[in-house]
Order: structure tokens, then C-alpha cells, then sequence
């Protein structure tokens, strides 16, 4: 298994340094109604994927022009209706000792909506009364958003909606939001912003298990590994006998300077190579994220450009990202080899994260 991918170093790090330009965003969304639910278009499920054909295609050095991942279903809950055996106590990776005594009322919070998936997926979806502007799903569009100025934490939402427990992880800010929760009596458990593949099935077990919920969280993890050997297998006869192609992952915003190269352990590089890509940035020593300069790009030599939508969107589409310095001058560029995926989908790492393989997959495939 590859190493653990310091995601919220990279992407976070790129989200807050625009915070004020995307005041009303998803986490790439520039300007979308953070009431309003995503679009309804869903891939199929990692399984019926990999029941369908995947003989291998042409070259995917001779495809042309860009493509839009699927959307991803919502995730389904485990069998079983939930039954929260507390109180449970737990330290998080804070150091502080929480004790969770009533789930009636969750809230779980962070930039990829990755934890609110993980709740539903434990079976407690029914428990949220609230969201970050990240989760997008249509059936929690009536779910309050307690985030504000794109990805800041409001405490004044969060304590009017009364939650009995609150799991989240640093990539929401500000920083003293735990402190100052817990100063109204909340019991706030803080998890790892760490993101990677292998960290998954961790994730899942460690909040199933401060819920109360440890059973489904079992039955979470068995099925998100199943359906990702199915995944992996899918993306492996989709890909052939082809060298694999370099792949890079631009995370840009508008048509100023937020623009950035992911590197290794970055989440990017993660992602690319359970596509069957190599990443160009980790092959040429780029750590963490690095500016996308036209130097830095154009060495780079991208065959493929992996980006979000909303973040392709706010930079004028392919027309606009080609047009950034540098970009052109790749293969990928003259080529329009962009491939761009749902922002709230693509680097969240959570139970779902099968569905990405097999709809990302695709796009760079067979678009």
C-alpha cells in the first residue's frame, strides 16, 4: 500500500489562500448556491462498472480533447438500521479525550464532505441536522450549511442547530473552533486530515467506532474493500497493455496566481496511480505542491491534466486553463487531454472512493 497522503497540507492549503474569492463556492464551485443540490447525473456503481465491457480501447496517447467524469450515486447506507451503543469515550488526534453519550443530533465536518458521507454510510444519515457547503448531495440539500466565506466554520450555525456530538478534522477552519464548541458543552472529536487510499478503511473504523456504531462500520469497511479490488481490477483492464500515460493534477481557482502543481503526498499522486498513470509531478520530484509555473509545467511533460470542475470552471473552462502559462506547450495541452471531476468527488478518499476509480477511469479511457 502506498504511503499516507498529506492531503489537507496540499489542497487546503490552496483552498484557504482563496477563501475570500470563493465566498459562496463548493470546494471548487466559484460561485454556485451552496443550498442548491449537484446535479443528479450518477455513475453506476463500481460493481455494475465492472460488469460492463472493458476491452481495452485504442492508444490513450491517440484519444483527443477533454472529459467530464460522471457524477458519483449517493452513497448507500450498510444493511441494517443503526443501533449507537454509547456512551463511548475517545481521544482524538488532538489529545483530547471526548465521550460521545447521544448521536441524535451529528454534525460531521470537513473540506471534502468525506465524513458526512462516512455517517451516512454507517446508517446514521438521518442524524445530520447540518452540512458544510461541500456536501452537495440532493438529499441533505435541506440540511442548514454551517460554513461561511467558502470554507470557514461558523460557531453561531453550528451551536443554533444544538448538535449532542460533532466529529471533524482541521480542514475546515478557524482553528479554535473545537475549543470554543467544547466551551458550550459539545463533545467535539477531531480525526486525522490525513487522505489516502490506505487510510480509508482506518477512517471508517475509527468513526463507526466513536459513534457507537462498530458493527456497521465493519460492514462499511468489508464492502468499500470489496468494491475496491473490483475497482482497481476495472481500471486495470480498462488501461491494457498501454505504457502508462503521465498524468498531472492542477489544482487551480480563477485566472490569478492560485495555481498549483499536487505532488507527492499531495492526494494527487495517489489518485493518478490507482488510475494506472504515472504522476508526472512525483517522477520529477515535486513534494506536497509547488506553483504551476510555465517552467514547471511544460518540464513536467503531462500527456493527461487531472483537475476539479468547479476550479476549471472559474479559470474560463479548457480554453482558459490552455491559456495559462506554459499549458499549451505540453502534450496535454495540445492535445485538450483535461480531464475534470466533481470537486466535492475527486480527492475526498472516503467509502465512495471506488465509484472515483472506476467514473475517473473512464473519462481518461474511454471519454
Amino acid at each position: 500500500m502506498r504511503r499516507r497522503s498529506r492531503l489537507a497540507s496540499a489542497v487546503v492549503l490552496a483552498a484557504f489562500a482563496l477563501s475570500g474569492c470563493t465566498a459562496a463556492g463548493t470546494a471548487a464551485g466559484p460561485s454556485a448556491d451552496p443550498t442548491s443540490p449537484a446535479p443528479t447525473t450518477a455513475s453506476p456503481s463500481p460493481t455494475a462498472t465492472a460488469e460492463a465491457s472493458t476491452d481495452p480501447g485504442p492508444d490513450p496517447r491517440s484519444l483527443r480533447g477533454p472529459a467530464t467524469a460522471a457524477e458519483l450515486a449517493e452513497i448507500e447506507p450498510v444493511a441494517g438500521a443503526a443501533s449507537p451503543q454509547l456512551p463511548v469515550t475517545s481521544t482524538g488526534v488532538d489529545g483530547v479525550e471526548v465521550t460521545i453519550e447521544d448521536t441524535s443530533r451529528l454534525l460531521a465536518l470537513d473540506l471534502y464532505g468525506t465524513l458526512t458521507e462516512t455517517v451516512v454510510g454507517l446508517g446514521l444519515g438521518e442524524s445530520l441536522v447540518g452540512r458544510s457547503v461541500s456536501n452537495t448531495e440532493s438529499s441533505l440539500a435541506d440540511l442548514p450549511v454551517v460554513t461561511q466565506n467558502g470554507h470557514e466554520l461558523s460557531v453561531e450555525a453550528i451551536l443554533g442547530l444544538d448538535p449532542t456530538a460533532v466529529v471533524m478534522d482541521t480542514t475546515l477552519g478557524p482553528p479554535e473552533v473545537p475549543q470554543q464548541l467544547r466551551a458550550a458543552g459539545v463533545p467535539v472529536l477531531v480525526v486525522s486530515s490525513e487522505r489516502g487510499v490506505d487510510l480509508i478503511a482506518e477512517q471508517i473504523t475509527d468513526v463507526a467506532g466513536a459513534l457507537g456504531v462498530p458493527s456497521a462500520g465493519a460492514a462499511l469497511v468489508e464492502r468499500f474493500e470489496s468494491d475496491l479490488a473490483e475497482a482497481e481490477d476495472y481500471v486495470e483492464r480498462l488501461a491494457g497493455e498501454w505504457d502508462p500515460l503521465r498524468m498531472v493534477f492542477l489544482y487551480v481557482r480563477g485566472t490569478g496566481s492560485v495555481f498549483f502543481v499536487m505532488g507527492d503526498g499531495s492526494g494527487g499522486d495517489d489518485l493518478i496511480e490507482h488510475i494506472g498513470g504515472t504522476d508526472a509531478a512525483t517522477d520529477s520530484g515535486v513534494t506536497d505542491i509547488a506553483p504551476a509555473t510555465a517552467e514547471a509545467v511544460i518540464a513536467l511533460e503531462p500527456e493527461v491534466i487531472l483537475t476539479m470542475t468547479g476550479g476549471l470552471e472559474s479559470t474560463g473552462g479548457v480554453p482558459g486553463l490552455i491559456e495559462r502559462p506554459g499549458i499549451a506547450q505540453t502534450t496535454a495541452g495540445e492535445h485538450e487531454r483535461v480531464v475534470d471531476m466533481s470537486d466535492g468527488d475527486v480527492l475526498s478518499f472516503g467509502p465512495s472512493f471506488p465509484a472515483v476509480l472506476t467514473a475517473l477511469a473512464d473519462a481518461v479511457y474511454q471519454p
